[in-house]
């Protein structure tokens, strides 16, 4: 089994989706930005939309999400085209930066 830590360094180094279970939601998002802030293990994604009972619910948009709060994650073999432009960056300030996006 391959860490959480793994996963995501894989996922942004090769521009892949992740399939997350988070906050008992069902999530696919591409993740951008993976380090410490205010001392704990965040994740900011681009969340393309939630696994509902019904066919792919939009809910797009920007999350920082908590690491500890991952129930599960998968890296998908979908691709996505990397950075969303400055216009549509939203920079954090880090305290740890392990991996973002290009």
């Amino acid at each position: 089994m391959t860490s959480l830590d793994a996963q995501i360094r894989f996922a942004i180094e090769h521009k892949r989706l992740l399939r997350l279970a988070y906050l008992d939601k069902a999530r696919v998002v591409e993740p951008h930005d993976y380090g410490v802030q205010k001392g704990q293990a965040k994740l900011l994604v681009y969340q393309q939309y939630e696994l509902t009972t019904s066919p792919r619910h939009r809910t797009e948009g920007w999350r920082l999400l908590d690491l500890p709060k991952f129930e599960s994650c998968a890296v998908l073999d979908e691709t996505f085209s990397g950075s969303r432009g400055d216009a549509h960056q939203r920079h954090y300030t880090w305290d740890v930066l392990y991996a973002r996006v290009k």
